[in-house]
């Protein structure tokens, strides 16, 4: 019987996660409606039946997870005087990369006098991963925009820290054509040192950060204020037609952050309060 060498060369590339999915909806008939939706691979959209605005979509990456090499990239678009919340089915696993890293690009579209809020559920980081994500968002005279990212770097409960890795994400919003907030989060190879420093989280393992963009934001600057409490900031400016409100928050884990980060999704978002999934 032949015996058959193997090389490294010959053995055949990992498979690697690769999701695209789109959704576009329309303000029609009294109220927010899809227009399109396109998915292709793991980037799967669910919306729940609601009886009223805003539309609500789930986000689902049926891979359960990204490690090094995956892609996925999500796309909204709200037409004007539409509204629409989107959120996940989960928390979103970035888990350890033997080589390259996991890469999501969003991009969110707001026409005028329409609202969008970004509100998915955590990203938990394990140790030795590495993640870029890039998140753009192009908002039009008068539309309103509540945008969050939260993110865990471990598991207490599980006996897990991220200590070593490279996170990165970028964000830049602009309205009417003028960039209005941008910012840039990266964090590796050294996560747990960096998070232990005083300036960034003290040792706490859970940050987030929440973006409001609304001519309402300035009147609920001080109620924010009173939820972050010491551990986070508020802050708000003026800008363009509108305001800006911008909080950041840490905590020593991804419980004690959510404790925080429900009250205020809840009064930063108004009627629609939180997304379904986020109770259960």
């Amino acid at each position: 019987m032949d015996t058959i060498a193997y090389s490294l060369t010959s053995v055949p590339p990992a498979q690697r996660v690769a999701g695209v999915a789109r959704l576009a909806c329309d303000w029609n008939g009294g109220r927010t409606r899809l227009r399109r939706l396109y998915q292709d691979g793991s980037a799967k959209i669910r919306m729940p039946a609601v009886s009223a605005d805003p539309l609500e979509a789930v986000l689902i990456n049926t891979a359960g997870g990204l490690t090094g090499g995956d892609r996925l990239a999500w796309e909204v678009d709200v037409s004007a005087g539409a509204s629409a919340t989107i959120t996940t089915q989960a928390c979103e696993k970035i888990y350890r990369a033997a080589s390259d890293r996991a890469e999501v690009r969003v991009k969110l579209t707001v026409g005028e006098d329409g609202h969008i809020a970004w509100l998915p559920q955590e990203t938990i980081v394990f140790d030795r991963s590495a993640f870029a994500r890039t998140l753009d968002v192009e908002l039009a005279t008068g539309a309103e925009a509540l945008i969050l990212e939260a993110t865990v770097f471990g598991r207490l409960a599980m006996g897990e820290r991220a200590a070593q890795g490279h996170f990165h994400d970028r964000w830049r919003v602009g309205q009417d054509g003028a960039l209005i907030h941008a910012e840039e989060f990266r964090v590796g190879p050294d996560i747990a040192a960096t998070l232990n420093r005083t300036a960034v989280a003290g040792g706490g393992i859970a940050v987030a950060t929440l973006l409001m963009v609304s001519s309402r934001a300035e009147a609920l600057l001080e109620p924010a204020r009173g939820i972050v409490g010491g551990q986070g900031g508020v802050s708000f400016w003026s800008v363009r037609k509108s305001g800006k409100l911008l909080a950041r928050l840490f905590a020593e884990d991804g419980y004690q952050l959510r404790k925080r980060l429900v009250p205020l999704v809840e009064l930063l978002n108004g009627r629609a309060g939180l997304p379904k999934l986020w109770s259960l």
